[in-house]
């Protein structure tokens, strides 16, 4: 009885690869929303109604968008599966019902995407983690900051707002006193409150910041984190020349610093602040290529 021949190592080599189990992927994905799914509408409420957290709606449409752009490469991905993945997703499990149990929202919120990466891990492995890790990163961007760390962050801020203000309208020889976050003019007494400390502007221009290096600058990873960084002088000097503004046109209208005036005038400055945060991308660009232009070939 003849043996059956064994295969070439070019047969071999030609063998199909396995295949990521999208479709296993998918179940898990859907399981997790359903097992989660208190968790996530009461994040969505949020986002509806904190002005802070309005780009949460769109960072899981961006996410998503940026694995499509990706498909090409994650379908030559070649499945390596982790039992670390399923240690990621009893960790998730137990962190939910941990902060189910003391009412913490960032934790119950985290645990989401604790579960995530678990289920990739254990079903895609290493490579397809490492493929997904900036679309996974960006989903930071749709949790709320804990209240105390949001606290410890925005009264600095409302501080050096009202204390640039100050400086600003003095300088420019309007009278004012400012005690602590509040600005007292001979018109009326203006106070930088939690929403008017930047936090806003800081948060939604992180992230677009990310979006805008991604899709200019996908193969300069360092121009990426510099103009990451850029984005917290950038929407410091925005919101505290918000505020010299709302201060001497009080001087003149107070009427256009309240009400749909003053919303519209925040809208006109995070405008301003896109803009320098383009002119900051061409700027960076500009001195990168100038510094390799003098570089001494070896």
């Amino acid at each position: 009885m003849p043996l059956p021949a064994e295969k070439s190592p070019e047969a071999q080599s030609a063998a199909p690869a396995p295949a990521i189990p999208w479709l296993l992927l998918a179940w898990c994905a859907a399981l997790l929303v359903i097992t989660y799914l208190p968790i996530l509408a009461r994040m969505v409420s949020q986002w509806n109604n904190d002005d802070d957290m309005g780009h949460g709606f769109f960072v899981p449409l961006v996410a998503l968008y940026v694995v499509w752009q990706m498909r090409a490469e994650l379908l030559e991905i070649v499945p390596r599966p982790s039992w670390f993945g399923a240690v990621l997703l009893l960790w998730g499990a137990a962190q939910m019902a941990v902060g189910m149990l003391g009412a913490e929202l960032f934790l119950q919120r985290t645990a989401f995407l604790v579960s995530v990466v678990g289920a990739i891990l254990f079903l895609g492995g290493w490579p397809l983690l490492r493929a997904l890790r900036f679309p996974l990163c960006m989903l930071l961007f749709m949790i709320p900051i804990p209240a105390v760390i949001y606290n410890q962050i925005t009264f600095p801020l409302q501080l050096l707002a009202s204390r640039v203000a100050e400086i600003a309208l003095t300088t420019i020889g309007i009278p004012v006193l400012r005690d602590g976050n509040v600005l007292e003019l001979a018109s009326q007494k203006l106070s930088v409150v939690e929403a008017c400390s930047g936090i806003r502007s800081l948060l939604s221009l992180s992230f677009l910041s990310l979006v805008y290096g991604y899709f200019f600058e996908e193969n300069r990873t360092i121009i990426r984190w510099l103009l990451f960084l850029a984005t917290v002088p950038i929407a410091i000097a925005a919101n505290s020349f918000r505020v010299s503004l709302t201060g001497i046109i009080s001087e003149y209208n107070p009427e256009l610093a309240q009400g749909f005036f003053h919303s519209l005038e925040g809208w006109v400055i995070f405008v301003f602040a896109l803009v320098l945060l383009v002119a900051c991308h061409r700027l960076i660009v500009r001195i990168t290529e100038v510094l390799s232009s003098r570089r001494v070939p070896a």
